[in-house]
Formats: structure tokens, C-alpha cells, sequence
């Protein structure tokens, strides 16, 4: 007979809010935390309110965190934009144990830097699912 799992222990079950499909990124790029040169993660999913990454630790969930994107010159004169996102969710990579896939959402953005986050998603984001082989 199975043993049920004390509900502190259960796996944690993402609902689907999102209002607009996420689109994988085809593009390597790093996020960072704004104020250091600490690389929190690197873009794998994107849409206008949000992006997911994969990082190589596990993130607090319900956190602002305020991220830089580097940018390179095919995207912008700019050398890099500045957000604040909320971490939505954070759950072990199905393939990879030791990669952390975490959801954010943007809640503050200047209307400038919005619009150059929104040429890397039209740019760099793809509506094709993602094969492994």
C-alpha cells in the first residue's frame, strides 16, 4: 500500500494564469542581478508580461527581484535594460537535476526598456515547441 504524502511534502502544482502564450527563447541569454555581475539565469521561455528561466539554483517564490538584460548592439544601442519581476514559481528541471526552472513576471519596466524587451521576444522567441532529439 502507498503511503500519501504529508501536504507539506506534495509536489507544488503550477496553475496556468498566463493571458498570452509563452514562446521558447532561441537565443543564450543571461539575466542578471541588476546591481552585481551575478548571473541569476539564463532566458528559456518569453512573453510580454513574463519569462521563465533556467538557473543552476533554486529561487524564492513571491520575490522582487531587479534584473538586467545585456543587450547586443543587433538589438538596441543600448547596452543593456532594467526590470523588476516577481518570481512566480520555481521547480526542478524534468531532464536536468541540477537545473531549476523558475517563473517570473515583469511588474515594473520603463516604457523605453519595455519596448526592446518586446523586439528580443518578437526577435528571439519562437511558438515551436522544443524537441530534445
Amino acid at each position: 500500500m502507498r503511503k500519501r504524502l504529508p501536504p507539506d511534502k506534495q509536489p507544488h502544482k503550477i496553475s496556468e494564469k498566463r493571458s498570452e502564450k509563452r514562446r521558447t527563447f532561441g537565443y543564450y541569454m543571461p539575466v542578471f542581478d541588476e546591481h552585481g555581475d551575478e548571473v541569476i539565469g539564463h532566458l528559456s521561455d518569453v512573453s510580454q508580461a513574463g519569462f521563465r528561466i533556467d538557473s543552476r539554483e533554486a529561487i524564492l517564490t513571491d520575490k522582487l527581484f531587479r534584473l538586467r538584460l545585456n543587450l547586443t548592439p543587433e538589438i538596441s544601442d543600448k547596452e543593456f535594460i532594467t526590470f523588476v519581476a516577481r518570481s512566480i514559481w520555481c521547480q526542478h528541471d524534468r531532464f536536468d537535476i541540477w537545473t531549476h526552472n523558475v517563473g517570473f513576471n515583469i511588474v515594473e519596466i520603463n516604457p523605453e526598456d519595455a519596448e526592446i524587451y518586446r523586439i528580443i521576444v518578437d526577435k528571439y522567441g519562437s511558438t515551436e515547441k522544443r524537441s530534445l532529439f
